[in-house]
């Protein structure tokens, strides 16, 4: 990269993306600002978490500020027919889907990636507080951002090697409180803005509404059973709920039950008592590698069974129809399918894939 490459910044009028605008604008490349204006219910555009109105006048005013030239770009088809409709499929299946890391795939390093090679530009920048690193074979590792608390490598577990040559992350190497700081130091409007918690398109609305207005299909009532298939009450669709629930399940017993599993093929509802929570094994299916290597043997590695879980310590065993199986050293009882399981040896994020189930392949 040198100083007369063209980078194009995801933009959201947050203060991550506002503040990775600012940086390479100092460091004197020529920065072309983009924002996507992605699919809202009917009514609640002005409640999307990523492109409302406001958010698209504040990145328009601070690429102004940074005079750089500003685009916003329409993949409302896009967003609707590839990740609301996967968010939609997912439960629909049984299974509890983290449509980010798909969208990151599809939407930003599809769609924007592609707006961004049609105008020229060499690379494309984002907010995420995750780093780069070149290896010997000229490979490129994705590595966690420094801040740990807000590392976003696992929502990047599916980029491949010809996404991370064109990528840049000039925040990976600072803090979230040296960010804010650095955007108040340069005067930006969004130094202030709140971090957005939720999924775009929700509108910091329950999901189990927005399924219901969307697609009343995937509600199918059904019977709640224990683990002898004994029914013991009736659910209002497998959607409404998550493995390791307790509340809300409309049920009496004389000791507290949880939700140990979706069976979508019966369309049941398997409860239990807090011990059976939990599996010390699960495979995961469509496991993408970032190095584009499979390896050859079973490897130990710190794993994640979702964005927020802890680093568990197992052994990682690659299958060639690309699957992965994983075995922990103890049970974890929040292992959930449609979640992405994401790999990491030290401090570089081996890859993801989707959990399937809690068991092993034999």
């Amino acid at each position: 990269m040198n100083e007369q490459s063209t980078i194009v910044v995801a933009m959201s009028g947050g203060v991550d993306s506002s503040v990775a605008a600012a940086l390479l604008v100092e460091q004197g490349y020529r920065v072309i600002g983009m924002m996507l204006r992605l699919w809202s219910e009917p009514g609640s555009e002005q409640s999307n978490t990523c492109c409302t109105p406001d958010s698209m006048a504040l990145s328009r005013r601070i690429a102004a500020k940074l005079g750089i030239p500003f685009y916003s770009l329409d993949a409302k088809e896009q967003f609707r027919n590839e990740i609301v409709q996967y968010f939609i499929d997912e439960y629909a299946a049984g299974r509890t889907p983290n449509p980010c890391v798909v969208c990151n795939r599809q939407i930003k390093w599809g769609v924007l990636m592609e707006w961004a090679h049609a105008l020229g530009a060499d690379y494309l920048a984002t907010g995420h507080y995750a780093r780069l690193r070149m290896k010997d074979d000229g490979r490129i590792s994705l590595i966690k951002g420094i801040d740990e608390s807000k590392d976003q490598s696992y929502m990047l577990c599916r980029l491949s090697q010809e996404d991370l040559q064109r990528s840049i992350f000039p925040l990976g190497n600072m803090t979230k409180s040296a960010v804010r700081e650095l955007a108040h130091i340069k005067g930006l409007a969004a130094a202030d803005r709140a971090d957005s918690q939720d999924l775009c398109f929700l509108a910091h609305q329950d999901y189990r509404q927005f399924l219901i207005r969307n697609s009343p299909g995937v509600i199918h009532p059904g019977e709640i059973v224990d683990r002898d298939g004994q029914v013991l009450g009736k659910h209002q669709g497998l959607a409404f709920y998550t493995i390791g629930q307790r509340k809300g399940l409309g049920i009496s017993s004389p000791v507290p039950l949880y939700v140990i599993e979706k069976d979508s093929i019966h369309n049941r509802l398997v409860v239990g008592e807090e011990q059976m929570l939990g599996a010390d094994t699960l495979v995961a299916e469509q496991f993408h590698w970032i190095s584009n290597n499979l390896p050859e043997e079973p490897f130990t590695a710190s794993v994640k069974i979702r964005y927020k879980a802890p680093e568990i310590h197992a052994l990682v065993v690659p299958h060639q129809d690309g699957k992965v199986s994983i075995q922990f050293e103890c049970p974890l009882r929040d292992i959930t399918p449609g979640q992405w399981v994401v790999i990491y040896q030290g401090d570089e994020c081996l890859g993801g894939g989707v959990i399937a189930s809690e068991r092993s392949i034999k």
